[in-house]
């Protein structure tokens, strides 16, 4: 009995050395958000239609939380011990509809959270949201095919594909996170006033 209390500690202490040698301490992680100016207010009248903005379809590098960066070729990776505070489809949705609240041209604005009933659906397929290395230089690239659907018989009034890119200044990854949210802006600002463009072009060829 002696025996086994003397050996006990030692295996317990054997089996802590062994616990810890196959569980490695995680990664430490940084979370960010994506950065954002407001788009200035617009200066003419509200519209007299509501939008939902839905959130974009991607793929599965792109429907992530990990910031993916293509170092070379079409090889895909990602910046380790750092990550968005959603996925990237949902950080796009969220800025967009920050913008149209910042124009204030359209008063009546959902998202597919809520599920509300609109006149017009905004939604599309994010085909790039990553950073590609030009030479030794990192440069943000979204891509993104955007459909605005008619509620009325679900009909596509319009498309288009937009796509931004944007220099990072370094290769930190909060610079790249900056680049993100300077080329997010550029994006949200050429979505915004494409969309409100739309209605009124696709009634007047209706009349």
């Amino acid at each position: 009995m002696r025996l086994f209390v003397r050996v006990l500690p030692v295996l317990t202490v054997a089996m802590l050395l062994v616990g810890c040698s196959i569980f490695p301490k995680p990664e430490p992680q940084e979370t960010y958000r994506l950065p954002s100016t407001p788009l200035p207010h617009a200066d003419a009248q509200p519209v007299d239609w509501s939008l939902r903005v839905d959130t974009p379809q991607g793929g599965r590098m792109i429907d992530s939380a990990r910031i993916a960066v293509l170092p070379q070729g079409d090889v895909i990776t990602v910046y380790r011990g750092a990550r968005w505070s959603d996925p990237a489809t949902t950080l796009l949705r969220n800025r967009l509809i920050d913008a149209f609240h910042d124009d204030g041209r359209i008063a009546a604005l959902s998202s597919d959270d809520s599920s509300l009933q609109a006149d017009y659906i905004l939604t599309g397929d994010m085909r790039a949201f990553q950073t590609e290395y030009q030479g030794d230089h990192p440069v943000v690239v979204i891509r993104f095919d955007a459909r605005l659907i008619s509620n009325a018989g679900l009909r596509i009034v319009a498309t288009h594909r937009f796509e931004v890119t944007q220099a990072v200044n370094g290769t930190a990854v909060p610079q790249v996170v900056t680049a993100f949210g300077q080329a997010s802006d550029v994006l949200a600002a050429q979505l915004v006033s494409w969309t409100l463009q739309q209605p009124a072009h696709h009634r007047s060829i209706a009349n």
